[in-house]
């Protein structure tokens, strides 16, 4: 099988990587393009694939197509590529907002799998939910979800609504969690650690908390009981954020994400 990633920026290298560390596809059968001969040449230089400015040749001879670029610049992609295009072809899309409808009447194709990665997927640690036209067979979603796992963890979700949730829970999330680090490390330092202290503190107190949660089977609010003491320095903490509406706010800002993605999958 060939592949070509559309789009040779951070995710696009990232899902390339991954499928060569993964044996998924060798250098022979990746090819990328990147219209940007000055990126391209860059691209080369760190020898992930055949590298195309054009997708004169590259798109013909590829069985699954990457889609990496910007939302905004969807319509003209479709643009350049549609009289190129083939019915057999596998389409995968990780544009955030452009539905999958939007991609099949601008490609031309049926078959497409819209799909939502985070940022952490650039070091493995990644999650994504996908789903896919009626078009796409079972093994080629079998194919698309093997893909996606060597960035991380993927699920199959049953409709683009679902999408657009996990755009507003994972794949924006990665930014509320370090929103909430931010404010500790600042908290740190206010108390009088130095900036390295405060980051190694926080970070730490980060990672443990989410390998408790990962390697346990009791909820998020069962482990804030057990740190917290009747009368301690964990339910004082605990106390003021609820005063003050942390827990509501996190959940806003989280619905105030999912508005936003609808919204960009209707202009």
């Amino acid at each position: 099988m060939k592949i070509l990633v559309i789009g040779g920026g951070n995710m696009g290298k990232t899902y390339a990587r991954s499928l060569l560390r993964a044996h998924l596809v060798n250098q022979d059968d990746l090819m990328i393009l990147e219209r940007q001969s000055d990126k391209a040449e860059l691209l080369r230089d760190e020898k992930i694939g055949t590298i195309y400015t054009g997708p004169e040749t590259c798109l013909a001879a590829a069985d699954l197509i990457i889609l990496a670029v910007k939302p905004q610049d969807s319509g003209a992609l479709f643009a350049t590529l549609r009289p190129q295009t083939d019915p057999q072809q596998v389409y995968l899309s990780i544009m955030a907002g452009v539905t999958i409808k939007s991609i099949q009447e601008g490609l031309g194709v049926d078959k497409v799998i819209r799909a939502m990665p985070n940022l952490p997927a650039q070091i493995g640690l990644g999650m994504t939910a996908y789903t896919a036209s009626d078009a796409v067979t079972r093994i080629e979603l079998v194919l698309v979800q093997n893909l996606l796992n060597t960035t991380g963890k993927a699920i199959y979700v049953d409709d683009e609504y679902s999408i657009d949730a996990t755009t507003a829970i994972s794949g924006s999330g990665p930014a509320y969690v370090l929103y909430f680090m931010e404010a500790m490390i600042e908290a740190a330092t206010e108390m009088g650690f130095n900036n390295s202290q405060a980051e190694l503190l926080v970070a730490q107190t980060f990672r443990g908390a989410v390998e408790l949660q990962m390697k346990n089977d009791l909820t998020c609010r069962e482990w804030i009981e057990r740190v917290s003491s009747k009368g301690g320095t964990t339910e004082a903490a605990m106390n003021t954020f609820r005063a003050t509406s942390v827990f509501e706010d996190i959940k806003s800002g989280a619905r105030a994400a999912l508005e936003r993605a609808i919204e960009l999958g209707r202009s």
